[in-house]
C-alpha cells in the first residue's frame, strides 16, 4: 500500500496551542477533583466508604479505553475524534457540575473518562503528525511535557481556589470554556488525517485489554482500602494479568490486531512507555504525600497548598522548554531520560529529611524542584519517542499506549506508595503511642517510607531504560535503526481530506 508522509502544517504552531490546551485539561481533571472531594462528600452526603468511586469510576472509564480510542482515532479520523471528544468532555463536566445527587455525579464522571479515552490518543496522535520536522517536533514535545508534567500542580491550585472562592462544582464547569476554546481552534487550525482503506475493529481484543486493565486499575483502587494482601484484590490483579496475556496471543494472530505488536516490540517505544509508567509512580507519590503534608502537617489552606506547588510547575517549565527542547535533537533519548529519572529520585529522596517542623524552604521546597527538574527531563523525550518510527496508521494506537502506561503506572504507583505510607504510620503509632505531637510525626514517618521505596522504583527503571533504549542520537540514522530492530513492514497511506 502506498504512503503519503505527513507535511508540515502551516498553522501548525496555532494548531500545538489548542491541542495542548485540550491535554492540559485532561491532566487537570486528574487533580482539580481531588481537592475539592470534602466539599463535595459534604453537599451530596456521599458515605467514606463511597467517595473514592468519584475519582475511581472516571479512572476506570480511562485507563481501561485508551487503547480503543486510540484505534478509533486512526480509523475514523483524528481531528473528528479530537471534536467529538472534546464536546462530549464539555457536556460530562456539565452534567457533574449540575449533579444533584451522588449516582448522577458517578455517571458523569465515568463519561468524563469515556471522552477522556478519545481525547488523548488523539490529541497526541495529531501532535506527531502535525510535526514531521525533527527540530520542530522537539519544541513541541518539550512544550507538550511540560504542560503533562506541571498540569497536576496547577490542578491543585485551581481546584484549592475554585473550591475555597467559588464552589467545588466550578471544578468541573471550568472544563466547559477549556473544551469549548480548544474545540473551535481545532476545527479551524488541525488538519484531518487517518489511516486509508477499509479496516475492521479487533473485537476480541477490544473486549480482552479492556476487561484487563478495568481489574487492575480497580484492584489497585480497591488496594488502599482492603490491603495488597486481600482476596479480592488479589484475584483482581490475577484475573487482569490473565485477560492481558490472552490479549498478547489474540494480537499476534489477528489480521488487524488492536495493538499490533510491532508498536511495543521495539526497544525505543518501549523504553519510553517503561520510563513514562515507572516515573509517574513517584510524580503522582511526591503530589500526593506533599499534599497531604503541608495541609494536615503544616495546616496550609487549599489555595495555600496550591501556591506551595508553582515551584514544581516553574522547575517543570525551565527543564522541559528551556534544556529539553534544546538537546532533545541533539542527544540519545536516553542521554536525557536516564538523568532525569536519577534527579527524580533524589527528590523523593529529599522527602526523608522531612520532618514535622522543617521549613517549606528546606523540605518540601527542594524536592519540589528536583522532581520537577527530572520531569521535564524525562517527559518531553519519552512522548516524543512513543511513537518513534512507528507507521502513521498506528500513531493513534502509540499514542495511546503511552497515555496507558501513565495511566497504569500512576494508579499502581499511588495505591502501592498510600498503603505503604498508611502501613509505615501505624506501625510508628503502635510503638510511640498517640499524642498530637505523635500523629503528625507519624504521618512524615509514612510519607518518608513511601517516599524511599519510589525512588527505588524510580532508579530500577533508570537502569532498565539504561540497558534497553540503545535508540542513537537524531542526527544519526534513526529511521534506518527503527527499521533493522522493526523488521520490514508494509506502512498504510495516510488521508488528508
Amino acid at each position: 500500500m502506498a504512503t503519503t508522509k505527513a507535511q508540515a502544517t502551516p498553522r501548525r504552531w496555532g494548531a500545538l496551542f489548542f491541542i495542548g490546551l485540550a491535554q492540559l485539561m485532561i491532566v487537570l481533571d486528574a487533580t482539580v477533583v481531588n481537592i475539592a472531594l470534602p466539599s463535595v462528600q459534604r453537599d451530596l452526603g456521599i458515605s467514606d466508604g463511597d467517595r473514592q468511586w468519584i475519582i475511581t469510576s472516571y479512572m476506570l472509564a480511562f485507563g481501561s479505553l485508551l487503547l480503543l480510542g486510540g484505534r478509533i482515532a486512526d480509523y475514523t479520523g483524528r481531528k473528528r475524534t479530537f471534536l467529538i471528544a472534546l464536546l462530549g468532555f464539555a457536556g460530562a463536566s456539565a452534567l457533574g457540575g449540575a449533579a444533584g445527587n451522588f449516582e448522577l455525579l458517578l455517571i458523569a464522571r465515568a463519561l468524563q473518562g469515556v471522552f477522556g479515552a478519545l481525547l488523548g490518543p488523539s490529541a497526541l496522535s495529531l501532535l506527531t503528525v502535525t510535526f514531521p520536522e525533527p527540530k520542530e517536533r522537539a519544541k513541541a514535545f518539550g512544550i507538550w511535557g511540560a504542560i503533562s508534567a506541571a498540569g497536576g500542580a496547577v490542578g491543585l491550585l485551581a481546584g484549592g481556589a475554585l473550591t475555597q472562592y467559588l464552589d467545588w462544582r466550578w471544578c468541573l464547569y471550568i472544563n466547559i470554556p477549556i473544551a469549548l476554546l480548544s474545540a473551535i481552534g481545532g476545527q479551524a487550525m488541525l488538519t484531518e488525517s487517518r489511516r486509508e482503506g477499509k479496516s475492521r475493529f479487533d473485537i476480541p481484543g477490544v473486549l480482552l485489554v479492556t476487561s484487563g486493565l478495568v481489574a487492575i486499575v480497580y484492584a489497585t483502587s480497591r488496594a488502599e482500602s482492603d490491603g495488597w494482601g486481600s482476596a479480592n484484590v488479589i484475584g483482581l490483579l490475577a484475573a487482569g494479568a490473565a485477560l492481558l496475556a490472552a490479549f498478547g496471543f489474540v494480537e499476534s494472530r489477528v489480521a488487524e490486531p488492536l495493538l499490533p505488536p510491532r508498536v511495543v516490540a521495539s526497544r525505543t517505544r518501549g523504553g519510553a512507555y517503561l520510563a513514562v509508567g515507572l516515573a509517574v509512580i513517584g510524580m503522582f507519590g511526591a503530589f500526593l504525600f506533599m499534599t497531604f503534608y503541608l495541609q494536615i502537617v503544616k495546616g496550609f489552606s487549599p489555595v495555600k497548598t496550591g501556591v506551595g506547588f508553582l515551584p514544581m510547575v516553574t522547575s517543570v517549565l525551565l527543564s522541559a522548554g528551556g534544556l529539553t527542547t534544546r538537546l532533545l535533537p541533539k542527544v540519545a533519548p536516553r542521554a536525557l531520560i536516564v538523568p532525569g529519572m536519577l534527579i527524580s529520585c533524589v527528590g523523593m529522596l529529599w522527602m526523608l529529611r522531612v520532618e514535622a517542623d522543617t521549613s517549606y524552604a528546606g523540605g518540601v521546597l527542594v524536592a519540589q524542584l528536583l522532581i520537577g527538574f527530572g520531569a521535564g527531563l524525562i517527559l518531553p523525550v519519552a512522548l516524543n519517542y512513543s511513537t518513534h518510527g512507528v507507521d502513521d496508521g498506528d500513531s493513534g494506537v502509540a499514542s495511546a499506549s503511552i497515555n496507558t502506561a501513565q495511566q497504569i503506572g500512576g494508579s499502581l504507583g499511588t495505591a502501592l506508595l498510600n498503603t505503604i505510607a498508611a502501613s509505615a504510620t501505624a506501625d510508628y503509632l503502635a510503638s510511640h503511642g498517640p499524642s498530637p505531637a505523635t500523629a503528625r510525626q507519624a504521618v512524615v514517618e509514612g510519607f518518608a517510607t513511601a517516599s524511599a521505596w519510589g525512588a527505588a522504583i524510580i532508579l530500577v527503571g533508570a537502569v532498565i531504560v539504561a540497558i534497553l533504549m540503545n535508540t542513537p542520537r537524531p542526527d544519526q540514522d534513526a529511521e534506518e535503526t527503527d527499521s533493522a530492530e522493526d523488521g520490514k513492514r508494509a506502512e498504510p497511506s495516510f488521508a488528508h481530506p
